[in-house]
């Protein structure tokens, strides 16, 4: 079986596997020999089916605002781990293929292996959720012909994609491309790069002024001097402009807690 025909394969067995628990905390059993190229496949598709139905879940209108900025923060977790595990599958065909030496005129992909593979580890979960589309019965007529006709372009796009990564790894081995590997330089995780992990900035300190005097925030747990909490009235919306208004105000309604300004 060739490379993509592998990836293909396991991210397929893969997505079916999750499916079987459905549950964002289960924990599998990788069965292919740690360290192998196949064990990174199987774990890179993981993360993106468990990603995929987190992305789902916080997308509930009705889910608690505290709960969601846990979500988020778990979910840019799996992001992280998601980007180094694609870049270790670069460093595999980076070892793989040391040795060719690329033609004089040999040219440059637009990504990397592992990035146009991270691609199809999410075409497989887009075709095994577009298929459940199509097998509804509770679904109209109509939603099943657009969901039909929207799997058929992901799988005729899985063909082409499976295809071209097929020559561009053919390519790599010929010499006629070269591969270089863009470390993704994600700032926002780095303490180092983001202002308000490294102290530059205080981001609570700004949230602050966006409500008025006196007036304290639950859900960010910051507000200004002088506010007696004691004294708080119940449901009272917080201004306009303040950044996290939305999530802020659920909590109003079952705090105590008062944020004057317009509801």
């Amino acid at each position: 079986m060739d490379f993509v025909s592998t990836c293909n394969s396991i991210f397929k067995a893969t997505t079916e596997l999750y499916h079987v628990t459905d549950d964002v905390d289960a924990k599998p059993v990788n069965p292919y020999a740690d360290g192998s190229i196949e064990s990174k496949l199987f774990v890179k598709n993981w993360i993106d089916a468990v990603q995929w139905h987190l992305e789902d879940i916080i997308r509930d209108p009705n889910i608690d605002p505290l709960a969601a900025i846990a979500l988020k923060r778990r979910i840019d977790r799996s992001n992280q781990e998601r980007t180094d595990l694609v870049e270790e599958i670069d460093s595999y065909f980076l070892d793989k293929y040391r040795d060719v030496k690329p033609a004089a005129d040999a040219t440059i992909n637009t990504e990397s292996p592992a990035w146009a593979i991270d691609r199809l580890s999410i075409l497989a979960l887009k075709i095994y959720h577009m298929e459940a589309e199509v097998k509804r019965t509770d679904a109209s007529s109509e939603h099943i012909a657009k969901c039909a006709a929207k799997l058929a372009v992901l799988n005729e796009q899985q063909i082409d994609l499976s295809t071209a990564i097929a020559q561009l790894l053919a390519d790599i081995q010929a010499g006629r491309k070269y591969m270089k590997v863009y470390r993704q330089m994600k700032m926002y995780n780095d303490p180092s790069t983001n202002p308000i992990l490294y102290g530059k900035k205080q981001y609570g300190n700004n949230i602050s002024e966006f409500l008025p005097a006196g007036a304290h925030c639950p859900l960010l747990g910051i507000g200004r001097r002088g506010y007696d909490h004691s004294s708080a009235l119940l449901g009272v919306s917080c201004q306009p402009r303040h950044p996290f208004r939305d999530a802020h105000n659920q909590v109003c309604r079952a705090a105590v807690c008062k944020c004057a300004g317009q509801p």
